[in-house]
């Protein structure tokens, strides 16, 4: 089995909805598994010491899961347009991997969840990018041949899968957004294991 990590932070839960429909397309594609973890909050002293473990949901993600996998994809929700701190904070610890070359030419892909429709979803995905460049990962977005993306009145972007989620974050993942999460997850993992072997 070749494992695809997919790597997410989730504040309210609509990443980790878009991050199980990523998932669930990694599986549904031969040979491939998919290896869901999540990055703990960044606290603050006055919040208190940080966790060791989640209390619930996916696992932290270590180095070796980003070295072990054949392929990864990123999501965080929106942060005035750019990438939740916890996620930054997450890559900004893996110059190690980036000083041995772990993750070159591996296949990266990013989704992202916004409280507002125009929050800054395509900004989101286009930073959360940067990082996967500079370790020479190689970027897979959603041609338009999925037809999704001419339909969604939602989130949905060439760059990667996306969510509106609405100002209270309850609005749930439509049919074209599970799709298309769906079929960026189905071409990670297929890229992935035609670029292992």
């Amino acid at each position: 089995m070749n494992d695809i990590l997919v790597l997410y932070y989730s504040l309210h839960g609509s990443v980790r909805q878009l991050a199980q429909h990523v998932a669930h397309g990694v599986e549904a594609a031969p040979g491939c598994r998919a290896r869901v973890r999540t990055v703990p909050k960044v606290m603050s002293e006055r919040d208190g010491p940080a966790r060791l473990a989640p209390d619930e949901g996916a696992p932290y993600a270590t180095a070796d899961d980003l070295r072990e996998c054949i392929g990864v994809a990123v999501g965080s929700p929106t942060r005035f347009g750019n990438m939740s701190a916890a996620m930054k904070h997450f890559w900004d610890g893996t110059s190690g991997l980036w000083l041995n070359g772990d993750l070159a030419g591996k296949p990266g892909c990013v989704f992202t969840s916004s409280a507002s429709l125009h929050g800054g979803q395509e900004t989101t995905l286009l930073t959360m990018m940067v990082p996967l460049l500079h370790h020479g990962m190689l970027l897979l977005g959603l041609p338009y041949s999925n037809p999704e993306l001419n339909r969604t009145r939602s989130g949905g972007t060439p760059y990667g899968a996306s969510h509106w989620a609405g100002p209270d974050g309850r609005e749930p993942v439509t049919e074209e957004e599970r799709k298309l999460a769906f079929a960026l997850g189905k071409r990670l993992a297929e890229t992935a294991r035609r670029l292992a072997a």
